[in-house]
């Protein structure tokens, strides 16, 4: 990525940031390190259907596109019309929805996609109530194929906050294996990546 283009993307997430603190849920756009460990758990054959829930700027978008075969469709689902605009712009092979993932079944029915081999979140689980929580690990899960794959990220400065505890709880409710991958210290925060099968 391009020194211009990196510095627009940071002034897109900070934009969206001071705009609306109550939807981001990091001082930083995702780092690479992050980026790449996500991007790891999508299918690199085959043509699978990948869904990134909350992608802002697009910092995870780049790696999981290069991992995907000839064939495969990678959508994201946003909120923020701003970002969506952004993304349209930056990440034309990106299909972008704008809408509310609690809403992610009527919406991905209107774009002709019945079920997703990989859901891939970036959205900040920590600022959101507990209900709130489960209507979108719901949602998501509703969504996956059987042997589909759920993964979100995590930050180690939250995890004795009881929004990150409530989370990680309604993650354990929801699927049957719930695997924390690997912790990436060079991110800020550091982060944690969990990968998640088996609906129940």
């Amino acid at each position: 990525m391009s020194k211009r283009r990196k510095l627009r993307e940071y002034w897109t997430f900070l934009n969206s940031a001071a705009r609306q603190p109550s939807t981001v849920g990091a001082v930083l756009p995702t780092s690479r390190y992050v980026a790449e460990a996500v991007a790891a758990v999508v299918p690199s054959s085959g043509a699978p259907t990948v869904l990134e829930l909350g992608p802002g700027t697009g910092a995870l978008s780049g790696p999981i596109q290069r991992r995907l075969a000839e064939g495969a469709r990678h959508l994201a689902v946003e909120i923020d019309p701003k970002m969506v605009r952004f993304l349209q712009r930056t990440k034309p092979w990106l299909e972008v929805i704008e809408g509310d993932a609690t809403h992610l079944r009527k919406l991905l029915d209107a774009a002709g996609v019945d079920r997703v081999d990989a859901v891939i979140s970036s959205i900040p689980w920590t600022l959101l109530p507990a209900e709130k929580q489960r209507d979108l690990l719901h949602e998501a899960a509703s969504v996956m194929s059987a042997d589909g794959v759920f993964t979100t990220v995590t930050y180690l400065t939250t995890l004795w906050r009881p929004p990150t505890r409530e989370f990680l709880t309604a993650l354990h409710d929801t699927f049957d294996e719930v695997m924390p991958r690997s912790t990436i210290w060079r991110n800020v925060p550091p982060a944690r990546v969990y990968a998640c099968r088996r609906p129940k």
